[in-house]
């Protein structure tokens, strides 16, 4: 009998995630393939599905803020979204992998061009990309390039280590399942746009301490979205190379900002104990995952009245 991977079973008990019966989830679950797709990447915990509630939040505040900033930006839908749309004033993006880092650098600097290019030259096989995986990269921007071939043909678009490459993947294609060089081209192309990549600002670095030297400016908010999970089961470990974080330092940091903040966590008893200690408001929503199961997410936030409004005046 063949084994199950430790994937398969981190995918398996994504499914099986049950609600807390004390409470039911918004059920306004967004088709994501209504928001614009601006991220080159595939993210585990990805946050398209999130678009709507961004536009909903920031709309809702007194002022358009003059610095929105996600400290944990991953595939970055989010920031993206604030930056096309013009949400805010400045787009402070923040990741600590250097893998996704040099992406989000390559993007957002001089070799976007290049990075585009050798993506849509790249012809793919088991062959090249062995190739072109085993050589060292010897710049940001071949270190770019690498995560990008890693993030489209390994499964679920994981880069931690332990990670495998899709096998038979969607109708038998492979690692071609998930590459299509054109449109991921043609994303990394309208980020590196200056009507976009000047309204973006990219820190490698901890987000912990981004957020923190930020806290006291009224005008800043925050979009928060950490390493996958607070749970002890710690499955994010599997999923992100960097999953390790405080998660009570958060929580308090949090507390300390003059700005607005949105949080969101998966839907866990030791989040809703610190959302609770620490007096923030909360709210379940609802969302399906890659697997097309419906799961519940935790937001959590000053106040989260705008998001009622918004569910009761669409009911």
């Amino acid at each position: 009998m063949r084994q199950t991977s430790w994937l398969e079973e981190l995918e398996e008990k994504d499914e099986r995630k049950s609600k807390p019966p004390s409470r039911s989830a918004r059920q306004d679950i967004v088709n994501v393939a209504s928001v614009p797709q601006r991220s080159p990447f595939r993210y585990p915990g990805g946050k398209t599905w999130f678009v709507p509630k961004i536009r909903a939040w920031l709309n809702s505040l007194p002022s358009r803020p003059t610095e929105f900033v996600e400290p944990f930006v991953g595939g970055g839908i989010i920031s993206l979204t604030v930056a096309f749309e013009n949400l805010a004033g400045l787009v402070t993006m923040v990741e600590l992998d250097p893998q996704v880092a040099a992406v989000w650098k390559t993007m957002l600097g001089e070799d976007a061009e290049w990075l585009a290019n050798q993506i849509v030259s790249f012809d793919m096989t088991p062959e090249t990309l062995d190739a072109a995986l085993v050589r060292k990269a010897l710049s940001t921007r071949e270190l770019a390039f690498q995560t990008i071939l890693r993030n489209r043909t390994y499964r679920g678009g994981i880069l931690a280590p332990g990670a495998g490459r899709i096998k038979y993947g969607e109708k038998g294609k492979g690692i071609l399942s998930r590459w299509y060089p054109l449109t991921i081209s043609k994303r990394i192309r309208a980020v590196a746009q200056p009507s976009v990549r000047g309204h973006i600002r990219f820190i490698e670095g901890d987000g912990l301490e981004v957020v923190q030297q930020k806290a006291t400016s009224p005008t800043t908010v925050f979009f928060i979205d950490p390493p996958y999970t607070a749970s002890s089961k710690k499955a994010g470990q599997r999923l992100y190379t960097h999953s390790e974080l405080d998660h009570e330092r958060l929580f308090y940091i949090a507390s300390t900002f003059v700005g607005d903040f949105l949080m969101t966590y998966d839907n866990d008893e030791e989040v809703h104990k610190l959302a609770i200690r620490y007096g923030f408001d909360t709210e379940l929503v609802a969302m399906k995952s890659t697997h097309h199961a419906e799961m519940t997410e935790l937001l959590i936030g000053r106040n989260l009245d705008w998001m009622r409004a918004e569910f009761t005046d669409g009911a």
